[in-house]
Formats: structure tokens, sequence, C-alpha cells
């Protein structure tokens, strides 16, 4: 079975939609062979370039330092799958291996080398970390999104492609309709993809305060979703800083008028309070006799 799969990886992505792509590069990484599907040998560090695909850009420092003293123990059991390049090697799969060799000051790393177009590198990127549960949901999102651009097609193909749903496809590329102070805190795991989604249709002022919110208080996504629904207040605008050369003038004016003037934009409005004060003041504005 295995060596049927890795067929499939060397003759195109397409004839294994549908399979677990996670066991695919377990079964060829575990079992490299002269068959076509992969070579097995050792590769300089230096000589390895990251994938440009690579969906995942969070990781765990802690699980990485983990891996670097198992690796400083023990050496590196299972291969990384890698492309010949220009100048080099790109990586396909295996970068936690590669970043660990490295903390660990490893000089080379077991590797298996394969034919893989730049489609496949993406395909096989984002199938891998999805099915591993490596992503957050905003790198899930981000990967989606690259993949309908560069593969130029929709929501529902790429659904297709994927074993995932349209519904899941579109509610997830949605995500990056927020702010992107937001995005930050759902990669940091501060915030769920259940705590944002209600947020999505907020102005950003809102949505940003709410998500904060959320993070200093520790409120539930039903909390949350009891917050978004509730008309927000919108802030007042901050008041123009007073004139100090209209403020003069209203001062002299009051007190030539003897009445408290008022100096807004394009107006002056000097208040009465009868008849006989309104009579005042149109004499000493010369109005009358």
């Amino acid at each position: 079975m295995a060596t049927k799969k890795k067929e499939h990886l060397g003759t195109g992505l397409s004839a294994i939609f549908g399979d677990d792509i996670a066991s695919v590069i377990s079964d060829i990484e575990n079992s490299a062979s002269d068959d076509g599907s992969g070579r097995k040998t050792t590769l300089k560090l230096s000589e390895i370039r990251t994938n440009p695909y690579q969906p995942r850009k969070v990781f765990n420092d802690e699980k990485i330092n983990e891996l670097a003293e198992s690796i400083r123990q023990s050496g590196v059991f299972t291969p990384v799958l890698v492309r010949k390049s220009v100048g080099g090697y790109e990586l396909i799969s295996g970068e936690r291996r590669l970043r660990a060799s490295e903390l660990a000051g490893r000089d080379t790393i077991p590797a298996i080398i394969m034919e893989a177009s730049d489609d496949q590198m993406m395909e096989i990127s984002l199938l891998e970390n999805i099915q591993r549960e490596n992503l957050n949901v905003i790198e899930e999102a981000n990967a989606y999104q690259t993949l309908m651009k560069k593969m130029n097609c929709t929501q529902e193909q790429l659904a297709g492609r994927i074993g995932k749903s349209r519904e899941h496809i579109a509610n997830t590329v949605r995500l990056l309709k927020l702010p992107k102070s937001v995005q930050q805190l759902v990669e940091e795991g501060k915030l769920s993809m259940g705590h944002v989604r209600p947020l999505i249709t907020l102005d950003k002022d809102t949505c940003t305060q709410l998500a904060q919110k959320v993070v200093n208080e520790g409120l539930s996504v039903r909390a949350v979703e009891a917050l978004a629904a509730k008309p927000q207040a919108k802030a007042k605008p901050a008041a123009k800083k007073a004139d100090p050369f209209i403020r003069d003038i209203e001062k002299r004016m009051k007190e030539k008028y003897g009445a408290p003037v008022k100096i807004t934009d394009k107006a002056i409005s000097i208040p009465y309070t009868d008849v006989n004060d309104l009579n005042r003041l149109l004499e000493i504005l010369g109005m009358i006799e």
C-alpha cells in the first residue's frame, strides 16, 4: 500500500486527493527506496532552504527545544523530504526537524530527495499541516487563500481537493477580514476561532476593543456572542481645541455688548433676554436710534 501511495506522489497529488497525506509522507519518510519515489541521502543543513509555501508561521519554541535535545542525544531518525533546486535543495516536509537540528548544532540531516512541482509543494504543506493539526486558523485561512489564488480554483473546488466542506473553507477565509491586531491574538493562541467569528461583522475599532476585552477578562465564546450582538455605542468625536484668537474675540465682544457672544463655524451668535435687551443690542450695533 505504501508503494502505491509513493507512486501517486511521484505522478501528482490529484491522484491521491482524499487519502491521508500525513500517512503518505510518513510512509515515504520511513521506507524510501529506489523505485523513483524518493532517494535517501544525507545533506548539509546549509544546503537546505525552508519551504517557501510553508503555511505554518508560528512554531512552539518549547517543543523545538525538546526535539533539539533529543537530536543531541540520539540523532534524527526520520528523514526530511526535499526537492532539488538551484544552488541546493528546498524543504518539502520536516521543518521542525530542520530547525531542531540547527539548534542542536548538527551539520547534516538525513533526507529524501523527491520530485515535486510548486503546486504539489503547496498542497503537501497545507494538507500535511492540517491533518497533523499544526496550523492555527489564521495560518489555515492564509493557506486556503494562497492555494485558491495560485491554482485559480473556487472555494468549492478547493474543498473537494482537500476533503473539507465549502462552508469550512468560507468561514475560515472570512477570518482574514479581521484587523491584523486581532489576527495576531489568534495566532498567539489568546483567541479561538469561536471567539473571533462573531466579531467579523463589527467595525474595526469595535472589533479590536472587544477582542482585547475578551483577552483581558478571559470571556467565554458565549459571552463574546452576546457582546457582539448588542448595539455598540458610537464614540463621541473629540472636541476641537479652542482657538485662542477666537476666544479673545468672544471675550472682547462680550465686554462690548454685555452678552455672552459665541463664535462657531461661519456664525456669530449674541443671545438676548427680552425685547428691551434686543433693542439695547440693536442700538449698540447702530441699527436703531
